[in-house]
């Protein structure tokens, strides 16, 4: 199921990876709470996220009390490592356990590292919400098929990086949300937004309002669902102007969805073309041009720092 064109993107089904992608995305929810309670709050929950690493997804430092640690997921060696500024560095295989073990294997690991933290440990942005040390049930993980997920993460990041340098004024960091188990970028305008209303399933309104209290257009990957069983790029914008859906976007099999209120292109048509990088860039192009067409963005926003290199 690894199989890559030549153009070396990983073609990706999301039935055949949907049953890891279920175990690793609790995983990374056990993860990014530890970075979230040790760090300080960042605007627009930019301290909870995870990173795509050269060897998987990796929280970057987080302070502590001896000084910084890091907890990586290994999609090479398919190992968990935390690793501390002190010197410390305790590994454990990822394997198809349960949820419940994971979660109790992990807090043994922090303590074994001198790392003394305790989480939330019910999982966000998904219903039902099971506590994690109550999720006994058999979880999968195929080292297979997260290696071909991590391989397609790594590439999209690229084009991300390089979507996001761009852009002059405020903007996120190329990161992993462990909440949709997506990987995001989001420009700003630097102008306020109306309050949002909320709606994300088991995280509370005051965060979703602070996520969202600056206009955005924000755009990602995400691997799918039983509602949508293909991965695919997603872009959007909030405020939502009534016009955004009705832009020309490219390429031509992007597709505005009235009900999710974003413009999608699936994974494979960018993976299938002829030149993936540059299919994708149209798309996060486009669908940038679209919101800040219709939201009135300062054109002076968007500009090339390249020749300072």
């Amino acid at each position: 199921m690894s199989d890559q064109t030549i153009n070396n993107w990983p073609k990706l089904d999301y039935h055949y990876l949907k049953d890891t992608i279920a175990t690793v995305h609790m995983w990374t929810q056990m993860i990014g709470k530890v970075r979230l309670k040790k760090t300080p709050w960042i605007n627009h929950s930019w301290h909870v996220t995870l990173y795509v690493s050269a060897t998987g997804l990796t929280t970057g430092s987080i302070p502590y009390e001896g000084g910084v640690f890091q907890i990586d997921l290994d999609f090479i060696n398919h190992q968990l490592h935390i690793t501390t500024s002190t010197g410390a560095k305790i590994s454990s295989a990822l394997g198809a356990e349960t949820i419940a073990a994971f979660y109790n294997e992990l807090n043994g690991n922090l303590k074994a590292a001198g790392i003394d933290v305790e989480i939330y440990p019910v999982p966000n942005e998904v219903d039902p919400a099971i506590p994690f040390e109550d999720n006994t049930a058999p979880c999968t993980y195929n080292a297979d098929a997260m290696h071909t997920i991590w391989l397609a993460l790594i590439r999209i990041h690229n084009v991300f990086t390089d979507f996001r340098a761009g852009f002059l004024g405020k903007c996120s960091p190329v990161h992993f949300f462990w909440g949709a188990f997506d990987l995001a970028v989001t420009r700003f305008s630097g102008r306020p937004a109306p309050k949002h209303p909320g709606g994300a399933p088991n995280i509370p309104v005051a965060v979703m309002q602070e996520a969202y209290s600056h206009e955005v257009s924000s755009c990602g990957f995400w691997p799918g669902s039983e509602q949508f069983p293909q991965p695919a790029f997603y872009s959007y914008c909030y405020p939502t102007p009534d016009d955004f859906g009705k832009q020309e976007v490219s390429p031509p099999e992007a597709f505005y969805s009235n009900e999710m209120g974003e413009y999608f292109l699936t994974y494979e048509v960018v993976q299938q073309s002829a030149n993936p990088e540059e299919t994708l860039r149209q798309f996060l192009q486009s669908t940038y041009n679209a919101a800040a067409k219709t939201g009135n963005w300062d054109k002076d926003l968007e500009g090339d720092l390249s020749g300072l290199k």
